[in-house]
Parts: structure tokens; C-alpha cells; sequence
């Protein structure tokens, strides 16, 4: 491992100036911190202070949080109280692309003392994500994976179980025309969930059409882009990748004067308060948001303590409300 002194050496200043850029002085440039930490980081130095601290970090973008009705909420909660009793001290640091292109991940980590970090809503072609691969900085990632760092792990939902279920339900109901209404297209978790409809598909005995198959995004509005393609081709029944896309899915169908589920059912999927409030009351697959903040907590410790975890995933439960009925026959 690294010392003050190698940096020092490396850099041709003193391991005091060294010490100084660590540890934030005010009496040595900014520019000279800079190079300090930049180097510290290239070296693989890791403090005793960081090593074995308890500061930690939830970095979180595209992805709402400030109230239970949104869907970060309570996964912070679950992780913030799980660190709690660790006595962990957790900052919540709202990111985007210019904080990310001001400079290195590790950099920032070491910079603000933070020994580890969770990070939400991130996609595969953020900066932090592309230099996970590398970090030395134990990290965890909701619903994304990295493969080969034992530094950085995986936190998730089961999406093969979950929509798995809902097809068997659907296909008990009588519909065979069935079709999904993906998230993102550019993130790890849309792609997951693809493999999972098209896996759970075969296992159900039904046939899959790439004409019942689209990406959207993980908003309401997304829905009225695909609605008419999907009912031009025959859906009976709409699986969203989330209930905010089932949200707009059903408003899409009331506003063409169909209903659900007596024309076309709906299931959404991670059951976020607004789910029950609808009308109908929605079907869908249940994340349980408080769980997967206290797993990621758990993930994160382990890997801070250098256990090697690399993911941990939950089971979905599936909830029957309204918004799923008997196919409509021609």
C-alpha cells in the first residue's frame, strides 16, 4: 500500500505539503491539493482514518427521493438507518454530469473522507460508472452491475421471479397477445428486465413479439408513444417496467376510450404508494425499497471490511389489485 512518502517522492515536494493536500490546509494551493489527491489516488493510497472510517456517501441521479411517494425515498431510508445503527455518518450527494466530468471518482471519494459509497440511478454510460471498474473505493450500485472489482457490488430484485409471476397470471387470465413497455434503454436494469420478459415468455409457453416490445423511459409520459402500436398489433394485456409507466399506460387507454382491465389489463412493476391510488387500483411487482436500502448498507459494510460480496438480491412478491382481468376475446 501506498504511503505519504511514496507520494511525496513521486511528486518531488515534501510528505509535509503531502499531509497538507490530504487533509484540506488552507495554506497550499488548490492546484497543489489537486495534484496530491490526483497522485494519491493513481498510487492506491488509502488513509487510516478513511480505511477504517465512518463516512459514507449516497450519491443519487435521475431519481427522485424527497418524498415516500417517490421512489428513492425509502430505500435511503432503509440504508440511512441501517448505517445508523453502525454508527456510520451518511451525506447524500445529488450528482450530475458536471460534477462527474470535474473530476475522478476515487478523487472525490478520498477528497471528502467518504469510505465508501451507494449509488442510485446511475446509467451505464455515466463517467463514475465507466471508472468503477477500477476503483479501490468499496462502492455499491442499485440495479447495476460491475464485473471483476471485488471493491464494488450489486444490490437488486429478483426481475426474473417477478415478471415471471405476472405472465403465469396473465396467462391464467386468458391472454396470450401480451406486451412490455420497457424503461430506459441505456441502463442495466432495462436490459435485465428484457431477458427476464423474454425468458418468462418461453417458460409460460406464449410467443413473444418484437411488435409488443418496446423501450420508454422510467416516466408517465413515455406511455403515449407506444400505446397505439401496441393496440394496433393486438395487446390484450401491457407489462410497464415500472408503475409509473403503468400509470401513464392506463391514462393513454382512458383517453381512447378503453378500459382496463375490461378492454386491455395493466401491471406495473415496484409498487410504489401511488400504485393503490389508482384507477383501477394497480397489479404489479412489489420491490421492497426499505429492504433494498438496508441490504445495501449491509453489501456496502461488508465490502468496507473487505468481504468480498459481489450482489445481493431480493424477491419480488406479486399484488393483485385491479387493473388485471380476463382477456377480451375478438
Amino acid at each position: 500500500m501506498a504511503t505519504i512518502k511514496d507520494i511525496a517522492n513521486k511528486l518531488g515536494i515534501s510528505p509535509g505539503t503531502v499531509s497538507k493536500g490530504l487533509n484540506g490546509a488552507s495554506d497550499i494551493s488548490e492546484a497543489m491539493r489537486q495534484s496530491v489527491l490526483d497522485t494519491a489516488v493513481e498510487l492506491g493510497y488509502k488513509p487510516k482514518n478513511i480505511q477504517y472510517g465512518r463516512k459514507v456517501c449516497i450519491m443519487v441521479e435521475n431519481m427522485n427521493y424527497d418524498s415516500i411517494d417517490q421512489f428513492g425515498y425509502e430505500i435511503i431510508s432503509g440504508f440511512e438507518r441501517a448505517a445508523a445503527r453502525k454508527s456510520y455518518e451518511v451525506t447524500i450527494v445529488p450528482t450530475n454530469l458536471a460534477l462527474q466530468t470535474k473530476e475522478q471518482y476515487d478523487t472525490f471519494m478520498l477528497k471528502n473522507g467518504y469510505c465508501g459509497a451507494f449509488l442510485l440511478g446511475f446509467e451505464l454510460h455515466d463517467d463514475y460508472v465507466k471508472q468503477l471498474d477500477s476503483t479501490k473505493v468499496p462502492t455499491v450500485l442499485l440495479d447495476n452491475f460491475i464485473a471483476d472489482n471485488k471493491n464494488v457490488g450489486y444490490v437488486g430484485t429478483d426481475n426474473y421471479e417477478g415478471i415471471k409471476n405476472a405472465l403465469l397470471h396473465l396467462k391464467a387470465l386468458g391472454h396470450e397477445k401480451i406486451a412490455f413497455l420497457n424503461g430506459t434503454k441505456n441502463s442495466m436494469i432495462t436490459s435485465k428486465r428484457r431477458d427476464a420478459f423474454l425468458q418468462s415468455m418461453e417458460y409460460a409457453e406464449l410467443a413473444a413479439n418484437e411488435n409488443l416490445m418496446a423501450y420508454g423511459h422510467f416516466l408517465e409520459d413515455c406511455a403515449q408513444y407506444h400505446v397505439d402500436h401496441f393496440i394496433e398489433n393486438g395487446a390484450t394485456a401491457i407489462l410497464c417496467a415500472s408503475d409509473l409507466i403503468a400509470s401513464g399506460v392506463i391514462k393513454e387507454l382512458n383517453n381512447r376510450g378503453l378500459q382496463v382491465p375490461k378492454d386491455i389489463s395493466v401491471i406495473g412493476y415496484d409498487d410504489i404508494p401511488l400504485a393503490k391510488y389508482l384507477t383501477p387500483a394497480l397489479t404489479t411487482i412489489r420491490q421492497n425499497r426499505t429492504e433494498l436500502g438496508t441490504s445495501a448498507f449491509v453489501l456496502l459494510d461488508s465490502l468496507i471490511h473487505d468481504i468480498h460480496i459481489s450482489r445481493i438480491e431480493l424477491r419480488p412478491e406479486f399484488i393483485v389489485r385491479d387493473s388485471t382481468g380476463e382477456a377480451k376475446r375478438p
